[in-house]
């Protein structure tokens, strides 16, 4: 009785076999039918900044905390007046609360140091008058003349140039970006004997903005890169 099911199994199991060898032949065949090329696109802007975050800082150094507190109340107004008489509206301008180091107490301070009291203010200007605002660092030194000396080189307190309308430039530069990837998989495929498809998939890289070099910046780059794979055809 074994022996009538052992020619039918050996059917079932030869055709069993064969049929898997035509799957795998058709999908290795489907793969090596589908060609695609990948392809990056750039879109560059250079723009000008558009807000501008100016903190204007001076110290005040002394023994007696009574006489600084008058001294730091005297050269905020006429800080304050600077830039008002400037064209800085009051309401882009804030003053912080003024940051005191007791020298005595700071056991890494010079105890030589003549001064207890090192007392500094920040009045922050935040604008969009951007030119405005550039003018008005130029014309800092003058402050000089009614004894208030504005230091720089504080890393906490540099100035800042931002560029706040990167939403208005989206489109058009992801349009561009995604121009110049066609027209480079163009290329590739005519180099190649192919003609261009559709879109396999597309990534769309992160907007990065940047100073457009160490000296200017209230210049801004902007940037963004777009990566698109196309199928070929021929």
């Amino acid at each position: 009785m074994k022996n009538k099911w052992i020619v039918p199994a050996i059917i079932i199991a030869l055709g069993l076999f064969l049929l898997g060898q035509r799957i795998e032949s058709g999908i290795v065949k489907s793969k090596e039918a589908v060609r695609t090329v990948s392809v990056k696109g750039l879109s560059e802007r250079e723009v000008p900044a558009d807000r501008v975050i100016w903190p204007l800082v001076y110290k005040e150094l002394g023994n007696d905390l009574i006489s600084i507190y008058r001294a730091v109340n005297t050269k905020n107004e006429i800080v304050i007046d600077f830039l008002k008489s400037n064209g800085i509206p009051e309401n882009e301008i804030s003053v912080a609360p003024p940051s005191i180091v007791d020298m005595q107490a700071d056991r890494y301070s010079n105890l030589n140091n003549p001064y207890r009291y090192n007392v500094t203010s920040v009045i922050t200007v935040s604008s969009n008058q951007v030119d405005k605002v550039r003018e008005l660092i130029v014309k800092q030194a003058s402050l000089l003349e009614k004894g208030v000396a504005i230091v720089s080189g504080d890393y906490q307190y540099n100035t800042q140039f931002l560029f706040t309308k990167l939403n208005e430039l989206k489109p058009e530069m992801i349009a561009e970006a995604t121009q110049n990837a066609r027209v480079a998989a163009e290329k590739f495929a005519k180099d190649s004997d192919s003609k261009l498809g559709k879109i396999s998939s597309a990534y769309q890289g992160q907007f990065s903005i940047e100073d457009r070099d160490a000296n200017t910046p209230y210049l801004k780059h902007v940037r963004v890169v777009s990566s698109v794979v196309y199928y070929l055809k021929d």
